[in-house]
């Protein structure tokens, strides 16, 4: 994938008196997100970003609890509709054929990111987005996607200025304390922002459990002064201000 930067790297002022700046956010569209992560955050009064892979089921069936979600504050953010990835990767056999981006045209994927777009709108009625790609790929049969969809966007999940010293974790099967153990090792090393990208709590699948989930949440909680938890659309337009 190309790099990309949305903010200049030369800034300096990152806003939240310094704290580190943790972005939780849910992948794919899951039942348990609604069930489980959504409240779990409304109980600490924590902002997640929810990227919504648009032709998941749990969409549709449960619009009403998504719509809400956002009128609560949390993001909903583009995973695309089809959530198309690299079947040619290994341990990829759950690819649907229809669905291997190494088989789809950069044209295909600019057209799908747009049409997520709108579909999001028609959710959340918001024009401003940011956009987590399925599997952290952009590159398609014909090219590379990335560059031409990156401008509908106020940022891209793993694409952020250098300056911010960012990572991405990806938890599953994880305790609550190793979960924690991360965020100190991360403060350790300086991060200024870190991404932490879940799939399933307490279900679905690459599942943390609701007891991790909260553990962690409550370990933020009590240590605001040091981590500054939002959406990750709220952090980066922040960050782009200062």
């Amino acid at each position: 994938m190309v790099s990309l930067s949305f903010s200049s790297a030369a800034q300096d002022n990152w806003p939240k008196n310094g704290q580190v700046a943790v972005s939780l956010s849910y992948d794919d569209a899951l039942n348990s997100q609604l069930d489980n992560a959504v409240p779990q955050l409304n109980e600490y009064q924590f902002k997640g970003s929810f990227y919504l892979t648009l032709s998941s089921p749990v969409v549709p069936q449960r619009l009403s609890e998504w719509r809400a979600a956002a009128e609560q504050g949390h993001e909903l953010g583009n995973h695309t509709i089809s959530h198309a990835c690299r079947a040619d990767m290994p341990d990829r056999d759950w690819v649907a054929s229809q669905n291997d981006l190494a088989k789809r045209s950069v044209a295909q994927m600019v057209d799908e990111v747009k049409l997520a777009n709108d579909y999001l709108y028609a959710i959340d009625g918001k024009k401003s987005r940011t956009m987590t790609l399925p599997c952290g790929e952009s590159q398609a049969k014909d090219g590379d996607y990335l560059p031409q969809v990156k401008e509908q966007f106020v940022a891209i999940k793993g694409f952020e200025a250098v300056s911010l010293n960012s990572i991405i974790h990806v938890p599953a099967e994880r305790s609550g304390a190793e979960l924690i153990a991360y965020l100190l090792a991360a403060k350790d090393q300086q991060r200024r922002l870190v991404n932490i990208i879940f799939h399933g709590v307490g279900g679905d699948y690459l599942t943390i459990s609701n007891e991790a989930h909260k553990e962690l949440l409550s370990f933020l909680d009590q240590h605001r002064n040091d981590y500054w938890v939002d959406s990750y659309i709220n952090i980066m337009q922040q960050f782009s201000n200062h």
